[in-house]
């Protein structure tokens, strides 16, 4: 089992052909995703070789999607772009919609968020991202940037802003292996967040524990626990990025700001304390409580 992503996932890549989408496609090719080909309206009608395959280049979302049967897209267009190609797939009614591109207008964003609720999306597409390394459901697919020789499959579920931080994480616990890898982004605007997730992953009966890592900014890790009181079974660990932050300051992604007490890690450990989550100061430390976790199940 997994969540979002499965062997059976038929991906299309929104900008195979540029520098980025290429790059990626052949290590998703790699990782044993079922890429089916691509988009690129200018190249309509081309192939690309990539991995030892060759992949159709197709002019729009819904072209693609009714010749190949598609169901997950990954986005790789420039910033400028990312809104027309989000708004393209969820017309065409595609299921999940991995959003690759970081620096995305906030507006932009935040429209496409808006399109996600509206009636318009008649598919109910599920959109992860922006600026995020995507999904991986190790052994079986990965949509996204996550490399995927460095964790196998298991039985922790992850679910994180951050991508260093995601590859680290499954890195440091690849002895136990994942059932489904997310990032879902550190911009203030998202599309699938850490509520999503941590639901997927308890309805999920192959997961069995869940590693959630937050960072500095918004509300996002204390909802989160809140719904974790009242939802979540399993056991979840934690850690929180940004606990040396000067306040004020912005680091790294653009959701990353402190405001007086609100959103500091120290006020997201606590909020996550109080309902049961052990939080690590360090990603190690982190692990390391998972690690004892998993022993005892």
């Amino acid at each position: 089992m997994s969540i979002y992503l499965n062997a059976d996932s038929k991906i299309i890549v929104q900008g195979i052909t540029g520098g980025m989408g290429s790059k990626h496609t052949t290590l998703m090719l790699q990782a044993g995703s079922n890429i089916v080909g691509g988009v690129n309206a200018r190249k309509a009608g081309t192939t690309v070789e990539l991995n030892g395959t060759t992949q159709p280049v197709f002019g729009t979302v819904e072209e693609a999607m009714k010749e190949t049967g598609a169901d997950v897209s990954v986005v790789f267009v420039p910033p400028a772009f990312t809104k027309a190609a989000c708004i393209e797939a969820i017309d065409a009614g595609i299921g999940l919609l991995v959003v690759i591109t970081e620096g995305v207008p906030v507006q932009d964003t935040a429209e496409v968020w808006s399109y996600l609720q509206s009636e318009a999306n008649h598919a109910g597409t599920r959109m992860i991202g922006p600026n995020c390394p995507g999904i991986i459901t190790p052994e079986e697919s990965l949509a996204g940037i996550t490399p995927h020789t460095i964790a196998g499959k298991g039985p922790i579920g992850l679910v994180s802003k951050s991508g260093t931080l995601t590859y680290q994480m499954m890195y440091e616990l690849k002895d136990f292996g994942f059932s489904t890898a997310i990032g879902i982004g550190g911009d203030p605007i998202i599309g699938t967040t850490h509520i999503d997730a941590l639901a997927a992953f308890e309805a999920d009966p192959e997961t069995k524990a869940i590693v959630m890592i937050g960072e500095i900014g918004g509300d996002a890790e204390e909802r989160a626990a809140a719904f974790i009181k009242d939802n979540v079974t399993k056991p979840v660990v934690g850690y929180v990025a940004g606990f040396t932050a000067p306040e004020g300051k912005t680091m790294g992604h653009a959701g990353a700001i402190v405001s007086g007490s609100a959103g500091t890690a120290q006020a997201k450990k606590e909020a996550l304390e109080a309902v049961g989550v052990k939080v690590g100061k360090t990603p190690s430390e982190t692990a390391e409580l998972m690690r004892e976790i998993m022993k005892a199940l």
